[in-house]
Parts: C-alpha cells; sequence; structure tokens
C-alpha cells in the first residue's frame, strides 16, 4: 500500500454534528489515525440526524454519522469528571492533531484549553472549528447552518450562481449543510499547513 501524505499522524477529534468530523475525515482519508472522542450515553449529536436506513430512526444508523466517521476508532469520556480530564490530557500527549468544534470557553473552563494542553504536548496542533471564532465580540453567540452561512456572506453569491436569477435577487441559502463543510475544508487545510510547518522547522 502506497504511503499517504498524512501517515503516522495521530488525530485526536472532541467534535459532533459536521465541521469537526469532516474535518477529522479528511485528515483521516489524506492517511491520519483518528480517534474520535465521544459523550457518554449521548454521542454525537449527528447519530440523532438522517437519512436513517429504512428510514427508522437509530444511533447506529444515521447515514449522516456513517459518512463523517468513516474509519475512525471511538470512545467516550465524560470530561466533567477528573478521570476523564486526566484520560483526555494522556491521548493529547499521544496525538499530533487536536480537532474540536466546542462552543468557545467550553475546554478551557475544563482545564483544557491550549495554554494548558500546549504544556502536556508542545507539537500539538490544535483547531477550534466555531461560528465566530474565539475571541471576537460574537464568539459565544449561537449559530445553525443558516445564520452561519448568511453572515459568512455566501448568501449573496448563491444567486449569482446562475444566469437565470438576476443578480439584484436578495440572499439565497444554498442547500444542505455547505457552511459546515466549507468550515470544515479550511480546518483541514489549516491543520496540513502548520503540521508541514512543524516538520520544517519544529
Amino acid at each position: 500500500m502506497n504511503k499517504k501524505a498524512l501517515s503516522g499522524i495521530k488525530v485526536l477529534e472532541c467534535a459532533e454534528l459536521i465541521s469537526g468530523p469532516y474535518c477529522a475525515k479528511m485528515l483521516d482519508d489524506l492517511g491520519a489515525e483518528v480517534l474520535k472522542v465521544e459523550r457518554p450515553m449521548v454521542g454525537d449529536r449527528s447519530r440523532h440526524l438522517g437519512p436513517f436506513s429504512q428510514d427508522i430512526p437509530h444511533p447506529e444508523q444515521s447515514g449522516l454519522f456513517l459518512y463523517l466517521n468513516t474509519n475512525k476508532k471511538g470512545i467516550t469520556l465524560n470530561l466533567e469528571t477528573t478521570t476523564g480530564v486526566r484520560l483526555f490530557k494522556e491521548l493529547v500527549e499521544r496525538s499530533d492533531v487536536l480537532v474540536e468544534n466546542t462552543t468557545p470557553g467550553t475546554l478551557p473552563d475544563l482545564g483544557l484549553g491550549y495554554d494548558e494542553i500546549e504544556k502536556i504536548n508542545p507539537r500539538l496542533v490544535m483547531a477550534s472549528i466555531t461560528p465566530f471564532g474565539q475571541t471576537g465580540p460574537y464568539r459565544r453567540y449561537m449559530s445553525s447552518e443558516l445564520v452561519t452561512f448568511h453572515m459568512s456572506g455566501l448568501g449573496y453569491e448563491t444567486p449569482r450562481a446562475t444566469e437565470r436569477i438576476s443578480p439584484d435577487r436578495p440572499p439565497l441559502k444554498g442547500g444542505g449543510h455547505f457552511a459546515e463543510f466549507f468550515a470544515a475544508v479550511n480546518a483541514a487545510a489549516a491543520i496540513a499547513a502548520a503540521l508541514y510547518a512543524r516538520r520544517a522547522n519544529g
């Protein structure tokens, strides 16, 4: 088997729904080994989103979850316990990349923010995917695909994608979860660049 670009890279994923899991999936497709962390008894929220096999909702039958988490290894950890935090730190110590898309402030409040994690593993590349960043005035705002899509400006471009629609038409939401997938692509590219820089300069 041919060696892939990210062969030997270990990715720890603390993310759910689409942006974080799809980012980690792309890294996996490039050869990285991905370990996904889910909450006990609840799991990734995408487990409860369709489509489902035979239209019967079941956390093990979500087509979206199965697509986003192909080939990953998985564990459950309760990060609200000291044992869960300790085990997470041990995983961080062995990882090259951490992908997370929790609400800003969630990991720091648990003692797992970048400042703490960097002390455990200075070579770790950490990507935090959020609707409005980590530090800006909107950082704690909740969002949805509709809001993120339009706040990014994509809604203004959608009507111009076809000549049949007037360029003066108001913003239009594109189909599916485009904004989340787009965020994931950008995060994966940034991670790959950071890994390259790490290899180049230590």
